[in-house]
């Protein structure tokens, strides 16, 4: 007969476990115990509480799923993957951040604030992501990031408050995670008096929003992946190992630049080639032409005061909802969802008449070109006269791959040099030449083709260039 084997409390993996993952190939996080506390609360609970829940309906590509047809992944796996990098960050930084600030909380205590921050950070997203800020929350001057505080705070914060340990181990006694941290890390207030925020939290921003984030390393590698489309290296262990914190703050070695000048291009590429691709955004315009009138009648509320029906506005919900509007006895709304129904079946309704990419002028990092509207209106003038009325639409997509060493609004990016021992942003003026420089991809779309040579010609005469040859309509 065999003898069961007596396992004390917090045996070996005890208090763990794994998600299989194509990127990361498995992400731990923390489970309660087989003898589980009552006081205490567990990743596991914050990953299956109804908010980290939702993101599972909203997909993370809001409209070039419908142009690369295996890209149906959604915000909970990238936040998975988020908090994955994330940690990884946190484990290899804290050496670096202990020898630079006297008063730092546990190493593990650090590690699971920021992979807290990095699984909740597009908690506040709505359907569509970041067209649905753009189109939507825009109107009331709220942000998802600004969505994601409120729920941090006030729907995820008793959970948050009870978690006491890290993939690596407890926290050091007393230490418990605060709401108000992971909320301010989620979006650090802009000309706030921010003197509260110990200075250890504050030189781990970059980690969450900076030049080379757990954030955005995860995207780049798991949407290009689920596209399918080939992009150059990501050496995430690389460019992980050769960032370090000094006195100044968040600071990469100069050994890691190449490593990073990679990820940068690999980053343009996929904005150039899938976020901004030319269906993508020709999905987009028709989108923006009806969305709000979609949304004044599907959740026409401020969503902080309608917290719980927001929970329910999804990817899923909406499209749901906007299905059933083609038989709808109300003209609007039958209007609508025929629009509705014409992207649904992938029927695109704006095709490229030209492209092109505008090159930014100057040293300055400003973009200084007209509104799209203002280019319109200038195309028109040079349309013949039988064909101003036609439709068209102006997009302006810009595209850019560097950091600014000039940005003092966040925290910079600085540089150690072995040669010289110094940290600044200085040698990053000389990184950047080896960049492809800020530019705007700007297309011209019409409802058909029949007009794209005087269309072309138009905003070749407004651009003041002649379109030596034009992208594939197809």
């Amino acid at each position: 007969m065999i003898q069961p084997i007596d396992e004390p409390l917090n045996a070996p993996y005890d208090g763990s476990a794994l998600i299989a993952d194509p990127i990361h190939k498995y992400v731990s996080f923390t489970v309660p115990y087989a003898t589980p506390d009552p006081h205490e609360r567990t990743e596991k609970d914050l990953i299956d509480s109804p908010w980290v829940q939702r993101l599972r309906y909203i997909y993370q590509l809001q409209s070039a799923r419908w142009v690369y047809p295996s890209a149906e992944h959604t915000r909970f796996v990238h936040s998975l993957g988020t908090m994955h990098v994330a940690g990884r960050f946190a484990r290899h930084l804290y050496p670096y951040l202990k020898k630079v600030v006297k008063e730092v909380p546990s190493a593990n205590y650090v590690e699971e604030l920021l992979r807290v921050t990095a699984l909740v950070h597009d908690i506040g997203h709505g359907p569509f992501c970041h067209f649905f800020d753009d189109n939507y929350l825009h109107g009331f001057h709220l942000t998802h990031e600004k969505l994601g505080q409120i729920i941090v705070r006030d729907h995820l914060g008793a959970i948050i408050r009870k978690i006491r340990r890290s993939p690596s181990g407890p926290f050091d006694k007393g230490e418990e995670l605060n709401p108000d941290q992971i909320a301010h890390l989620i979006l650090k207030e802009k000309g706030k008096d921010n003197s509260k925020i110990p200075r250890w939290l504050d030189m781990l921003q970059p980690v969450i929003s900076g030049s080379y984030t757990g954030d955005n390393l995860d995207y780049v590698l798991r949407d290009s992946y689920m596209c399918g489309v080939a992009v150059g290296p990501v050496d995430l262990t690389r460019l992980i190992h050769y960032t370090i914190i000094t006195d100044k703050g968040f600071t990469i070695h100069k050994t890691g630049l190449p490593a990073l000048q990679m990820f940068l291009n690999t980053r343009m590429y996929l904005y150039s080639n899938v976020y901004f691709h030319r269906t993508t955004r020709a999905i987009d315009i028709h989108l923006r032409d009806i969305f709000g009138d979609t949304m004044k009648l599907l959740f026409p509320n401020d969503p902080r005061k309608k917290m719980d029906d927001y929970l329910r506005l999804t990817d899923w919900s909406l499209l749901e909802e906007v299905r059933q509007w083609t038989t709808s006895r109300q003209k609007a709304r039958r209007r609508l969802g025929q629009e509705w129904a014409r992207i649904l079946d992938r029927d695109v309704k704006w095709k490229m008449a030209y492209s092109t990419a505008l090159k930014e002028k100057g040293q300055e990092r400003g973009m200084a070109f007209p509104s799209h509207e203002q280019f319109a209106l200038q195309i028109v003038k040079e349309l013949p006269k039988e064909l101003r009325k036609v439709e068209f639409r102006v997009d302006m997509a810009p595209l850019d791959p560097r950091p600014d060493p000039k940005d003092r609004r966040g925290n910079p990016l600085y540089v150690y040099d072995p040669g010289t021992r110094l940290v600044s942003a200085e040698p990053l003026e000389e990184f950047l030449d080896l960049l492809p420089t800020r530019l705007i991809q700007f297309r011209v779309y019409g409802l058909d083709h029949r007009h794209d040579a005087a269309l072309s010609r138009a905003t070749a005469t407004v651009l003041n260039k002649t379109p030596s040859s034009l992208e594939s309509n197809y």
